[in-house]
């Protein structure tokens, strides 16, 4: 209760009296705890107006450093997508230069997106890219349903699909169609033109500094490209597809005639449709030779048994 008669007193002036009560060997004048008036010498109040002046000039300069620093660190998050508290520690450790801190970003991101490499990574998505005769389907794997929905991801994702076009081996288990894994693509140069992630780099590298951006474990899982003749074409569906060449369950087929193609649209769409119903269908394989011999001695032992109820069913 000692400071009840100053409480309504403006903060600089209140200041200001503790800072006299400190230097009366000055010429400045006291105060008393309890209150009581006391004179101001001409040389005192000069002295307050230009500490009041001081105060204000520090609490201006502090608020536009700080307003600063909150500008570098929403642009250092808008190129780079990094979270708040990297973003503001990286600029912290390089004096709030952002060109530095985003160099430092970069390096301390692909450290830890190889720390979380051996983390399980079951979301994702499933990108298609087409071109004349030929079709590409990649898995892209993260671990949250949100990253597999961000801009980035889905980015890397397309842009993967249309590098596997250009995958080619002659060792085809089906013709026309070719399965590999991601030490088909790693080594690869890819050209990316996003603006938080541009540049040529290999596929190795693009994915790492997308799971650095992104915080968790992304992998390239595998990918299948399928061909067809000139006498044919590749269709294809993707089902719950966010945008378009993304989805979750995806089908792709080719389809021949045995003349020159006249209504290649018509086939297409033909193509499309069997496609959907392919995946309606939830198909185990997709060649006679590559079903078992356990699935087919399952199926033969349902099929006896449903005859044998039918058979139940007659002689009632």
């Amino acid at each position: 209760m000692a400071f009840f008669k100053n409480a309504k007193q403006p903060l600089g002036i209140f200041l200001y009296n503790i800072r006299l009560s400190t230097c009366s060997r000055h010429g400045y004048s006291t105060w008393a705890t309890k209150g009581t008036s006391f004179a101001q010498s001409t040389d005192t109040k000069a002295s307050k107006t230009a500490y009041l002046y001081w105060v204000s000039r520090r609490f201006n300069s502090q608020a536009a450093s700080s307003a600063e620093q909150m500008s570098l660190i929403k642009q250092l998050r808008e190129r780079t997508s990094a979270p708040i508290k990297d973003v503001k520690a990286s600029l912290v450790d390089c004096n709030w230069d952002i060109e530095a801190a985003q160099k430092e970003l970069r390096k301390r991101g692909k450290v830890l997106a190889m720390k979380k490499s051996s983390r399980t990574a079951t979301e994702g998505l499933l990108a298609l890219a087409q071109n004349e005769g030929k079709a590409a389907v990649i898995e892209l794997n993260c671990e949250t349903d949100f990253v597999a929905r961000n801009e980035i991801f889905e980015y890397l994702a397309l842009a993967l699909a249309k590098k596997a076009l250009f995958v080619q081996n002659s060792s085809q288990q089906i013709p026309g169609v070719f399965s590999f894994g991601p030490e088909c693509l790693e080594d690869l140069k890819l050209n990316l033109d996003h603006p938080k992630i541009s540049g040529e780099t290999t596929i190795q590298n693009a994915v790492t500094e997308v799971a650095a951006m992104m915080g968790e474990n992304i992998k390239l899982r595998r990918g299948v490209v399928m061909s067809t003749s000139s006498h044919g074409v590749v269709s294809a569906y993707l089902h719950r597809c966010p945008r378009p060449g993304l989805g979750r369950i995806a089908g792709i087929l080719s389809l021949e005639v045995e003349n020159e193609i006249s209504q290649l649209d018509a086939l297409q769409k033909v193509g499309s449709e069997l496609a959907m119903h392919i995946v309606a269908a939830k198909p185990l394989f997709l060649t006679k030779e590559g079903v078992t011999s356990d699935v087919l001695n399952n199926e033969r032992k349902i099929l006896k048994s449903q005859q044998g109820d039918d058979q139940g069913v007659l002689l009632v």
